[in-house]
């Protein structure tokens, strides 16, 4: 259903997303990877990770994984 949205100002965002009204078509404005060993992001209370030998690979054979430069 098609909205009109009036005019607005946002000072700054901490990440998230802000969709107003419909929307057609949404991208990524930026992309990250991160790569850490098993049990590295648990959390909570008591937490007990017992996982022996651990080896990560951040070896990325395919370089970009999303584009994100036409994405402006």
């Amino acid at each position: 259903m098609p909205s009109a949205v009036g005019p607005i100002k946002i000072n700054s965002v901490g990440g998230g997303v802000i969709n107003f009204g419909d929307s057609f078509y949404l991208a990524p404005k930026s992309a990250s990877k991160t790569a850490a060993g098993s049990g590295a992001f648990n959390t909570g209370d008591f937490i007990n990770t017992n996982s022996g030998l651990s080896a990560t690979n951040a070896l990325d054979p395919d370089v970009a994984d999303q584009i994100v430069g036409g994405n402006a």
